[in-house]
């Protein structure tokens, strides 16, 4: 297997607090599992591990067909690393790891042909997290999520000796943390921006 997708998708219900003034808990819940389901379709036709330690997310991803990585107590970066390990474990060469709250996502799978001693990360627009990673299954990558993860990120591939590709993209970089964010780009918007920064 050439590559796969994890997708670390935390409980519906507990998502996406920081909406709080604009969308009522079982608005935000919804949301979650609607952003998540298009991420996981934008994965075809990779193979998708979902990442997750709560009964109503693992039963969702097993309703779509996808594999299901039970990780509880390990946080978000624990919960990715182990991800990272059950593919690889499965024979894939290389893994894209896509966050669940990407709303304008579109085929994933492009991403994964690279290299094998590089990196691809994918910031978000703000070029501070990292919405998007692309790595070798095996060269024992820590993650380290949150703010400033974008840096974190590439000084991880640097400390293991693998080139960086980094990938601006305005739909892959477009994440939802803040009420802002639910204000989304037209495609006319999306357009301009691909013209400023081609990559």
């Amino acid at each position: 297997m050439p590559a796969a997708v994890v997708v670390p998708v935390k409980a519906f219900r507990t998502a996406k607090v920081r909406l709080a003034a604009a969308l009522d808990p079982a608005a935000r819940a919804e949301l979650a599992r609607q952003m998540a389901t298009l991420v996981v379709a934008a994965a075809a036709p990779l193979p998708v591990t979902v990442v997750c330690d709560d009964e109503e997310v693992a039963a969702w991803a097993r309703g779509l067909g996808v594999t299901v990585a039970w990780t509880p107590g390990l946080g978000l970066d624990g919960a990715v690393e182990a991800g990272v390990e059950a593919v690889a474990a499965t024979g894939a060469d290389r893994v894209v790891v896509a966050h669940a709250d990407l709303p304008l996502a579109r085929d994933l799978a492009p991403l994964a042909d690279g290299p094998r001693d590089e990196v691809t990360l994918v910031p978000d627009r703000r070029q501070d997290g990292t919405n998007v990673i692309v790595l070798p299954a095996r060269c024992g990558f820590r993650f380290a999520y949150g703010p400033g993860s974008f840096a974190r990120h590439r000084a991880e591939a640097a400390r293991l000796g693998l080139a960086v590709r980094t990938i601006r993209d305005a739909r892959l970089g477009w994440d939802v943390d803040l009420p802002t964010d639910l204000d989304l780009p037209t495609e006319a918007d999306l357009a301009r921006a691909a013209v400023a920064d081609p990559t």
